[in-house]
């Protein structure tokens, strides 16, 4: 291998492209661990190609939802069983046991979650409430709650989104509460054909 020692290169007189590379090069190297690459202010930079390692992508990134109907008993949180991805950028999402979402390593930083549910048939003076769980426990200000009237029964829609700071190995759930304590046993259908429960979470960058 040689090397070429100047202080400035350029094109001849009546050329304005420079080509570095040609059709022996695969890889071109600019400086060493240690160096500065310097774009000057007023320099575009027009990429027609593919870009790697420069930002972000907003990943981890998954979105999670269930393939049928769920009971929710009366009175206590209950786990959305979440075993349906629509996608799953790191494979960090469980949808076969423990329906969470847990951090790769190395993935530590602010996420942003969107969820939300439909619970059939609440009745007078009931509640439905959604509820984000990390690492097993509530995450306290991410939980949204709806009351019925003491006049009215109607099914009710809750959605929701939370950002939080998370580590490598924190895990995210999603639960749900119903206080619906009548004559019918106080139990109460999450989801239906035109609505099912969903989770959806992602990694922001540059904060």
């Amino acid at each position: 291998m040689s090397k070429v020692q100047v202080d400035t290169i350029d094109t001849r007189s009546g050329t304005s492209t420079m080509q570095i590379g040609s059709t022996n090069t695969s890889t071109i190297n600019l400086g060493v661990s240690g160096d500065t690459v310097n774009i000057p202010s007023g320099v575009t930079i027009a990429n027609a190609g593919t870009a790697t390692g420069f930002g972000g992508d907003n990943t981890p990134s998954f979105g999670a939802t269930t393939s049928g109907t769920q009971v929710i008993n009366n009175g206590s949180f209950t786990k959305v069983t979440l075993n349906t991805e629509n996608w799953d950028t790191d494979n960090a999402f469980d949808n076969s046991s423990n329906y969470r979402f847990t951090v790769p390593s190395g993935e530590g930083g602010k996420y942003v979650f969107h969820y939300g549910g439909y619970l059939v048939s609440m009745t007078t003076n009931g509640y439905f409430q959604l509820q984000l769980y990390k690492n097993g426990s509530q995450l306290r200000s991410s939980g949204f709650r709806s009351y019925m009237s003491s006049t009215a029964t109607a099914s009710q829609v809750i959605n929701a989104s939370h950002t939080t700071v998370l580590a490598a190995g924190d895990y995210i759930e999603f639960y749900v509460i119903q206080d619906n304590s009548d004559g019918g046993g106080g139990q109460r259908t999450l989801n239906d054909s035109n609505y099912k429960p969903y989770l959806t979470g992602f990694k922001l960058v540059g904060v």
